[in-house]
């Protein structure tokens, strides 16, 4: 596989992920606030068992793929769009990790479900994750503008 071709595996990659990361921000979290508490608990078991495969294994291959383009990049591609968009993705996992998925863990086994202070929290802070996310994307999509001037 060619450098360009990878870079633009990731870009698509990057826009599929764009658009998990509104559904969840605009969508998902919003409407929990919603749900009753007695079925909260049954709407986040439905929600961990998707999960996997629209979220975690698409943005899994994001990483990867970002962390790749360090080395396996186009010629002439700018420095500061592989260390940049490596950075958003990096910054938002670690975010991940130590912040939202916690919380979304927390939240998953608290009996007060859409009252949670943990849905709170991530109403409150999964905007920067939002921005991260798309500002990865957008990194990328001027990348490959500049390559292919």
């Amino acid at each position: 596989m060619s450098t360009t071709s990878f870079l633009l595996i990731n870009l698509a990659i990057s826009f599929y992920n764009v658009g998990t990361i509104w559904a969840n921000e605009v969508d998902v979290f919003r409407s929990w606030k919603l749900i009753s508490p007695n079925d909260f608990l049954r709407v986040q078991k439905v929600h961990w068992k998707k999960l996997l495969y629209w979220v975690i294994i698409p943005w899994s291959l994001e990483i990867i793929g970002s962390t790749l383009l360090i080395w396996y990049h186009p010629a002439g591609s700018p420095t500061w769009a592989i260390y940049g968009a490596t950075l958003c993705l990096w910054l938002s996992l670690i975010l991940t990790l130590f912040m939202w998925g916690p919380w979304q863990g927390k939240l998953s086994r608290d009996p007060l479900g859409s009252e949670s202070p943990y849905l709170a929290k991530i109403l409150r802070t999964h905007w920067i994750r939002v921005i991260l996310v798309n500002l990865y994307a957008l990194i990328l999509l001027t990348w490959v503008l500049i390559l292919i001037r």
